[in-house]
């Protein structure tokens, strides 16, 4: 581990200012962080201590608002949060073990890094996310657990956050700010693909800070279902997060969002088009509609069954949204 120093931040204010230093990186929980600092991925000259901001609790109003250090326990132990939004509430408590969920944000948890096990690699190996232009191990080697959408011969690594997905699937917004103010990223658009800049994560600047996520309406109706090679915590293979409304036994609207299968949530547009006007019992038609989101699927070598999984999932996490099963 490369030597740094160490500071505090007692504002927002002092926190964008030290990001403004060269080598400068922001920390809060640390769950993430600290394991690339041992493994020598990250390697800040300093780190700066976020802990103090004012930027913890959850507002309860026509939007909801988290601040972003607020912890993931925090969010999930909510009685507003479990009642009105269940797919997060349980997003939360399939992501980590209480330890983890008692130190981690909600900010940190959205900042996680896109990884393989080749970008985990205890012996370096080509990866263009650790060092660009060095290549990418993965796509000749073992691909059963990356990417089906969105990969380029880049990377084909996928996003571990489960947050991320239910965020996606309830049109969140992440809330950044700078020194020249606060703007709003979509969480549908908040983490990168890789293109040909794979070593990106997200569309936070260097001068920005996550200080909020907000949710636009209420989803009662809505469920997120994690399917991991374990039952104890591990990154999902494949999950689907999905947020219905109904008239009668028919489905209004429905958005669906997948995790696992792509460097950012994957959201079912398509999908959520053809869901309009079936009835959400009717698993055959669900699949059907389900089906019109992966045409553009690129599955390698040794994930095609993931096609298959991630579709059964999405169908699953729709009739339990909808009190189907």
């Amino acid at each position: 581990m490369k030597t740094f120093t160490y500071a505090r931040a007692d504002s927002v204010e002092e926190a964008l200012a030290a990001l403004a230093e060269p080598g400068t990186q922001l920390m809060a929980g640390g769950t993430e962080l600290v394991n690339w600092l041992k493994e020598g991925i990250e390697q800040p000259d300093r780190l700066v201590d976020i802990t103090r901001l004012p930027l913890r609790g959850i507002e309860e109003a026509h939007v909801l608002r988290i601040g972003a250090l607020t912890t993931m326990s925090e969010v999930q132990a909510s009685p507003w949060v479990r009642r009105n939004y269940p797919v997060l509430a349980e997003s939360l408590l399939r992501a980590a073990s209480p330890q983890l969920r008692n130190m981690a944000t909600i900010g940190g948890n959205l900042q996680q890094r896109t990884r393989c096990p080749y970008f985990r690699s205890d012996t370096p190996v080509p990866c263009n996310k650790r060092e660009p232009g060095s290549g990418c191990s993965a796509l000749s080697g073992e691909t059963g657990g990356l990417a089906i959408f969105g990969w380029s011969e880049q990377c084909v690594a996928t996003h571990p956050s489960d947050l991320a997905v239910a965020l996606a699937a309830l049109d969140a917004t992440i809330v950044v700010r700078s020194a020249e103010g606060e703007r709003r990223i979509p969480a549908t658009e908040f983490h990168t693909l890789p293109g040909d800049e794979p070593a990106r994560t997200t569309e936070l600047r260097p001068d920005e800070l996550i200080v909020a996520v907000e949710l636009p309406y209420i989803a009662p109706n809505s469920f997120y279902l994690k399917v991991r090679e374990r039952v104890s915590y591990e990154f999902a293979v494949v999950s689907a997060a999905a947020a219905v409304s109904l008239a009668g036994n028919e489905i209004a609207s429905a958005h669906v969002a997948l995790g696992g299968v792509a460097h950012r949530p994957w959201r079912l547009t398509a999908a959520e088009a053809a869901l309009s006007g079936v009835a959400i019992d009717d698993k055959a038609a669900l699949g059907r509609a389900i089906e019109q989101s992966f045409v553009d699927a690129r599955p390698l070598a040794g994930n095609e069954y993931k096609v298959i999984l991630a579709q059964r999932a999405a169908v699953r996490a729709l009739m339990t949204a909808g009190g189907a099963v």
